[in-house]
């Protein structure tokens, strides 16, 4: 299934895509941790199979993101090995784990914010999971995998002098407002058979800058789940975003960072596009 959420910031409603391509009242009041964790997802599907659900006329209603505020944003970085070396690092032996504040989460074609004094602002394709059931101390990769609710698109937008030359960690570099755009559906686990079969590309103004493969993490999907979950617990609808393949603009000389009318555009085999706009804070 397709869940989304339409409608102006702060007035979203939740919907569910069917096989026509139409949207439905999922009849909940919001997608979110409380949702997942109660059986939302089985509730949804058990309504759609029955046709029990009124079709909404959207045209030309805003895509927001698909789960409401997360409680966090958790973020694996260098876990591709095109952009380790593209980024001048070594190989991670373990997972390199930083926090993304919540609040940066926007709809998928909403606009993204260059801040203010940033020269450095930069893109990053990855795919995003969202947890449907508490995750603490994982033991089994079988395990982790039955705790994912679905997935979804994320541009992880960095500043790349905040993150890495301002001192601190690199969460400064990532919790900008509006860095990030998140959908436009989360694609429940049961529609996405190999997370780690997925072709990933972005686009910057017409030109692709990068084209990779979830195939091609240092850490798949399950075990980043498990490993997250010894060192914190992992609640119903938080987000993990599992890294990036190579092309980012740090790691290409010469290439522009994105400046205020530039225009990304990104996608993942099933999971659906993004475009924003760029402006400026």
């Amino acid at each position: 299934m397709k869940l989304l959420r339409v409608g102006p910031v702060g007035q979203e409603r939740p919907v569910v895509m069917d096989d026509a391509g139409d949207l439905r009242d999922i009849g909940e009041p919001e997608i979110d941790g409380a949702f997942l964790a109660s059986g939302g997802v089985a509730r949804v599907r058990d309504a759609l199979e029955r046709d029990a659900l009124p079709v909404v006329d959207a045209g030309g209603l805003r895509i927001g993101a698909p789960i409401a505020r997360p409680g966090k944003i958790v973020c694996i970085g260098l876990n591709y090995s095109d952009h380790a070396a593209e980024s001048g690092a070594a190989v991670p032996s373990e997972p390199v784990v930083f926090m993304k504040a919540p609040n940066t989460m926007i709809g998928p074609d909403d606009q993204v914010l260059v801040p203010r004094g940033s020269v450095k602002t930069d893109w990053e394709i990855e795919l995003a999971v969202v947890i449907g059931e508490t995750c603490r101390y994982l033991e089994s990769r079988q395990e982790a995998l039955s705790r994912i609710a679905g997935y979804a698109i994320c541009n992880d937008v960095s500043e790349r002098e905040f993150q890495l030359e301002r001192g601190g960690q690199w969460d400064k570099g990532k919790s900008c407002e509006t860095f990030n755009p998140f959908g436009p559906w989360l694609v429940t686990a049961d529609d996405v058979p190999d997370p780690q079969d997925l072709g990933m590309r972005l686009w910057v103004n017409g030109e692709q800058r990068q084209n990779g493969a979830t195939k091609n993490m240092i850490f798949d999907v399950a075990e980043i789940v498990r490993y997250l979950s010894r060192f914190m617990v992992l609640e119903p609808g938080d987000v993990i975003n599992t890294g990036t393949p190579a092309g980012v603009a740090m790691g290409t000389p010469g290439q522009p960072y994105l400046r205020a009318g530039d225009v990304v555009e990104l996608e993942i085999d099933g999971l659906g596009r993004q475009r924003q706009t760029v402006g400026q804070a």
